[in-house]
């Protein structure tokens, strides 16, 4: 037998998921971001159920050549454009739409020689101060680009910085909106500017032609703890499940794992998990990290290792060798244990730990 743990991705909730974004903003072009493997979950796992969107949002060839390949002919679009002036002629072979974020792409796009039509996205930096052009430059960059043979529509980008925060008035997403809306007012062109927490939070007060939706996808929740994923009725994508493979008896006073972090101040019993931060669990989760076990909630114990991790079984009698344990999303039972509240423990996000699960975990498909 194989070692037991394994990342389930379920089909059904990306689905679900992606219906909860097509609905809070039905009159908007549904782009699904699929950028970093998919969220960690594999872009031709997911494929089968984001096959209803408007179009996919990624991050380079590389990944727009996969998609190409399991057959989408719809719109794709590269959030950060152009690496080099190469890429344009794989964008015009694969009909790849790109962000244009900075001068050096537009110079780029004068430079090409081809026959092609680009749809291109232009950025605005509205705050964010990552990518894009400021209020100041914006109107000359899309006046430098609209002229050429080789662009075929541009469509106002940006990127709200505070979208999952509390900063909705001075210099929040209000203020951002406000900068946008007054320098492209006079320009032509669709705009897109909503990402997952833009769509959940602001759908009223935001209109986007195009809507990003990412993180939503995968059941994680863009302002934990503000609202968690049944405030926004999202379902867990990804469960990672391991099994207990060993039980000890811990007496007071005895300690559980390196360090000796943790100290037992009574009697435990504790299982050991086959999960450790070679899997892509945080070495830095704490004792009282949730989990599941026999889908019954409790924690983790003690410092988690390369391949092993422990667990308080002390109001889980029943629990044994086999037992399941679930380090997040969903047990076998139905039973959900939210992804961001084991990030928040470890002072992270949901992103990070469905990124993190490395190559030697199995992956497998749940319909």
């Amino acid at each position: 037998m194989s070692r037991p743990i394994r990342a389930v991705i379920h089909l059904s909730a990306l689905r679900h998921n992606l219906a909860v974004a097509r609905n809070m903003m039905p009159d908007s072009q549904l782009l699904a971001v699929v950028k970093a493997n998919a969220y960690g979950h594999g872009i031709e796992r997911v494929y089968d159920a984001f096959k209803q969107a408007d179009g996919f949002a990624l991050l380079d060839i590389a990944e727009a050549k996969r998609i190409r390949a399991l057959g989408w002919q719809g719109k794709i679009l590269l959030l950060e454009g152009l690496f080099s002036a190469t890429d344009l002629k794989d964008c015009a072979a694969l009909d790849l739409s790109f962000t244009i974020h900075s001068q050096y792409q537009i110079d780029w796009l004068k430079q090409f020689q081809g026959n092609a039509q680009f749809d291109v996205f232009l950025k605005m930096n509205s705050g964010m101060n990552r990518l894009g052009f400021t209020a100041d430059s914006y109107g000359a960059a899309w006046h430098s680009i609209n002229h050429l043979a080789c662009v075929q529509s541009i469509t106002h980008m940006t990127h709200f910085s505070d979208a999952d925060g509390e900063r909705f008035g001075e210099q929040g997403i209000r203020y951002q909106q406000e900068v946008f809306e007054a320098t492209v007012k006079d320009l032509p062109g669709q705009r897109s500017i909503s990402n997952s927490a833009a769509i959940l939070r602001y759908s009223a007060q935001l209109h986007s032609d195009y809507i990003r939706s990412g993180i939503m996808l995968y059941g994680s929740s863009p302002d934990y703890p503000t609202h968690n994923i049944q405030d926004w009725q999202l379902e867990p994508s990804m469960s990672l499940r391991s099994q207990i493979i060993a039980v000890q008896q811990v007496q007071a006073t005895q300690s559980v794992g390196y360090g000796s972090r943790f100290i037992a101040e009574q009697p435990l019993k504790i299982g050991i998990v086959a999960c450790g931060y070679a899997d892509g669990y945080q070495r830095t989760s704490p004792t009282g990290t949730p989990v599941l076990v026999d889908s019954v909630r409790t924690q983790i114990v003690g410092r988690v290792s390369m391949d092993m991790l422990a667990v308080d079984l002390s109001n889980i009698p029943d629990a044994d060798v086999g037992s399941e344990v679930v380090l997040w999303g969903k047990s076998s039972q139905g039973v959900v244990l939210p992804i961001d509240e084991v990030a928040a423990s470890s002072d992270t996000v949901g992103y990070e730990l469905m990124c993190a699960v490395t190559l030697r975990v199995p992956f497998e498909i749940e319909s």
